[in-house]
Formats: C-alpha cells, sequence, structure tokens
C-alpha cells in the first residue's frame, strides 16, 4: 500500500504548489489524477514516486518512509515511472544498452531475462538492438515503459504518457496500462485523456494543489461537473449514461464501453416488451 498523510509541497521558491494531500492507494487499484495544467498534479505524481520529498508530511511505499535516504534503493525497485515525453528518459541510443542501466544501477539479478521480458510487454521484442533515435516517438514511450518493467516495481507512476503521441501511439500506451492493470499491477497516472480516465477505479480531481474530490469509476455520470472543472472532455458514454438518468432510465455497466451499454439498453428494450 501507498499512504500520502498530511502532504506538502514548497518549491525553492517558496510557492507552496500541494497543500494537505492524504490518500491510500491499494494493491491492484488503478488511480487516475486529473486536473488543469499547474495544479499540482505532475508534482503529486513525482512526490507518490519517491521523487520529491514532501516539505511537510509523509509517504510511505509499504511502511518504507520516502523521505529516509537509507530507503531510497528499495524505493526504487518497488516504485517506477514513466514521463511525459520519452526522449527525456531514454539515455542510450542502443534500446538493449538503455534498458541495462536501470537494471544495473539496481544490481539486479536475471538481467538478460529482465530486458527481453519487459520489452515484450510493451510489444518491442523485435526492437532489442535497435537504435533508440531511430524509433518514432510511441516506440521510444513504449521503451521507457520497457525500462521500468524491466525491473518488476510493483507499483508503476505515469506522467500524462501519452500526451505527445500521435493517435496510433496513444493506443498502444492506453493497451499497454490495460494489459497491466488486468495484471494486478498497481497503476497511478497523470491523465486529461478520456479513455485512460475510464479505466480508472478510482479518479482524483485536483485544484489548486488541493484534491477537490476522490470518486469510484461507477461514480462517475455523479461527477461529471467535477471533471469540467478539471478540464476533462466529458466522454460520450458518460454524458449518454447522464442523459439517460434524466429521463429516469438507469443503466449499470462494467466496461465502459459502447458496445457493453449498447447491450444493456437492448436488454432493457426486449425486458420491457416481454
Amino acid at each position: 500500500m501507498i499512504k500520502v498523510e498530511n502532504v506538502e509541497y514548497r518549491y525553492k521558491s517558496g510557492k507552496t504548489v500541494l497543500h494537505d494531500i492524504n490518500i491510500d492507494i491499494e494493491e491492484g487499484e488503478v488511480i487516475a489524477i486529473v486536473g488543469k495544467n499547474g495544479s499540482g498534479k505532475s508534482t503529486i505524481a513525482k512526490v507518490i514516486a519517491g521523487l520529491l520529498k514532501p516539505t511537510k508530511g509523509k509517504v510511505f511505499i509499504d511502511d518504507m518512509d520516502t523521505s529516509r535516504k537509507k530507503n531510497s534503493m528499495s524505493i526504487r525497485k518497488k516504485v517506477g515511472m514513466v514521463f511525459q515525453n520519452p526522449e527525456n528518459q531514454i539515455m542510450f541510443s542502443n534500446v538493449y544498452d538503455d534498458l541495462m542501466f536501470g537494471l544495473n544501477n539496481l544490481e539486479l539479478d536475471n538481467k538478460e531475462n529482465r530486458v527481453k521480458e519487459g520489452l515484450q510487454k510493451v510489444q518491442m521484442e523485435n526492437f532489442l538492438h535497435d537504435n533508440t533515435y531511430e524509433l518514432s516517438l510511441g516506440q521510444k514511450q513504449r521503451v521507457a515503459i520497457a525500462s521500468v518493467l524491466a525491473i518488476d516495481p510493483k507499483y508503476i507512476v505515469f506522467d500524462e504518457p501519452t500526451t505527445m503521441l500521435d493517435s496510433e501511439g496513444k493506443e498502444d500506451v492506453y493497451n499497454i496500462i490495460s494489459a497491466l492493470k488486468g495484471k494486478g499491477y498497481t497503476v497511478i497516472y497523470v491523465t486529461n485523456v478520456v479513455n485512460e480516465v475510464l479505466m480508472a477505479d478510482r479518479i482524483m480531481t485536483i485544484e489548486e494543489g488541493r484534491i477537490s474530490n476522490i470518486f469510484e469509476r461507477q461514480k462517475i455520470v455523479d461527477n461529471i461537473e467535477n471533471l469540467k472543472i478539471s478540464g476533462i472532455k466529458i466522454p460520450v458514454i458518460v454524458q449518454m449514461l447522464s442523459d439517460f438518468r434524466k429521463a429516469g432510465i438507469e443503466i449499470d455497466i462494467e466496461k465502459w464501453t459502447i458496445s457493453e451499454l449498447t447491450e444493456k439498453i437492448i436488454e432493457a428494450i426486449k425486458f420491457s416488451s416481454n
């Protein structure tokens, strides 16, 4: 479990960007952090990942205090982070060397298999010895994700990983995150992408460095205004469910896909006609 307790973060300039942040993140949970630009959501992600130390308060990764230097190595093995721009994360011109770098730094064993498995999880196994500079931006992001997965962390933090990608690259990363969810990874991701928001178990909205709301995906229709304030374009399926509710029709869905909604509507029509 990740525990964030009464966290405040202040820049060296003196500006406070996070105020009294409290959240418990359970193992296997997927949480989306959403908010307008400058709201502090990326800062929260870095604090959760242990890359930034709170000015006040505590962050615990499986009971390890991120502010204690002796825990740094263990925390790096437990928490991986993927950034918005993969070109800032990739350090070597060769895919193999890039993945090996993190494994060597953390003194992990079975490195060769870890590299292969990491690339397989992002469908980049055929790029083992390719030049990273010649890859597309989407492929670079998958390599960046593979370098994190090769470490096999328990928790993975994504900071707007699809913002710079084209539609195909976005879809690839979305599918990777979905697969990680299916395998039981704990995933925390900063996003304003509709599909990624719908994939979360819980959604946390941030306004001016404070948590304005935390709600389960099943309650998303009740929180449309919160999403709008956070700069999220309301998904078509959510708007449809809201319109149905206003007409007195309640429809419960699990996968949050248009096809599932269509099936539910057909079932309701068949039931009412019998």
